[in-house]
């Protein structure tokens, strides 16, 4: 294996590297940490606790991964933390274990976490997703694939965050964000569709007609939200899309940002 360490970082025993990781200045690996082959670990940086870290993610100065919950009710459980491959991890960005006897806290692959963004315990980040500089995430919060978050955003606990959705900068999330809209605000409204990111990846213009039928519907129109879902199932084609926002909303605990 082709490893390299600076003299200063301190490997505890047990840790395992993969191959081509590079360790920089002063940063300490527990005992319990993984790290996947071409990964690049930055100066000052912490992994602890029982942390697993996929291929070719770089991790920046500062940053802390695997530390105990900030959480009462965590009392020193076996917990973790899981995350994906070709991750960007910013400068003092931290991603806490999760809380609960073999529970972990997840971040995907191809995610950009900026600079002091907090993901907590629990957290479960899908794929290709942007934290932009200080999003907090609190504990239990559930972030879609492809999902952007724009700087100086808290999440609630428990908040849920629909696949493809935007979220401006400087919102204040307490409730559930459906898939494929934009919100933005203090507090957050709904501002349509998030048509140039569908647009991006792929989405045709027929599916994004579709979605936003089904968005005025929801926010443009006297049906309350039981009333929109009937009207939804009732008269648009049944595409992958619109399913999936039909069960995000029926499974929604904490009610829609509305």
């Amino acid at each position: 294996m082709s490893v390299k360490i600076h003299d200063t970082a301190i490997i505890n025993g047990g840790a395992e590297l993969g191959e081509n990781v590079e360790v920089g200045p002063y940063s300490v690996i527990g005992s319990n940490v993984r790290v996947g082959d071409g990964s690049t670990i930055g100066s000052c940086v912490l992994l602890d606790g029982h942390t697993t870290i996929g291929k070719g993610n770089i991790v920046y100065h500062g940053a802390s991964i695997g530390t105990p919950p900030q959480d009462l009710k965590f009392r020193g459980e076996t917990t973790f933390v899981r995350i994906g491959d070709s991750n960007t991890i910013r400068e003092f960005a931290t991603v806490n274990a999760a809380v609960g006897e073999g529970e972990a806290t997840r971040v995907g692959s191809n995610c950009l976490l900026m600079a002091y963004s907090h993901v907590a315990h629990n957290c479960a980040i899908g794929n290709n997703v942007i934290l932009s500089n200080a999003v907090n995430l609190a504990g239990h919060v559930t972030v879609g694939d492809w999902v952007i978050l724009g700087g100086m955003t808290p999440v609630h606990q428990f908040v849920c965050i629909g696949a493809h959705a935007y979220i401006g900068g400087g919102s204040r999330i307490a409730q559930d964000i459906p898939p494929f809209f934009k919100f933005a605000g203090n507090p957050p409204k709904e501002n349509g569709l998030n048509s140039v990111g569908l647009e991006r990846r792929g989405f045709t213009l027929e599916q994004m007609n579709l979605l936003k039928k089904a968005y005025k519907l929801i926010y443009r129109s006297d049906l309350n939200v039981t009333q929109a879902l009937e009207r939804i199932t009732g008269e648009l084609e049944q595409t992958p899309e619109i399913t999936m926002l039909v069960d995000f909303i029926r499974n929604s605990v904490r009610g829609l940002t509305k």
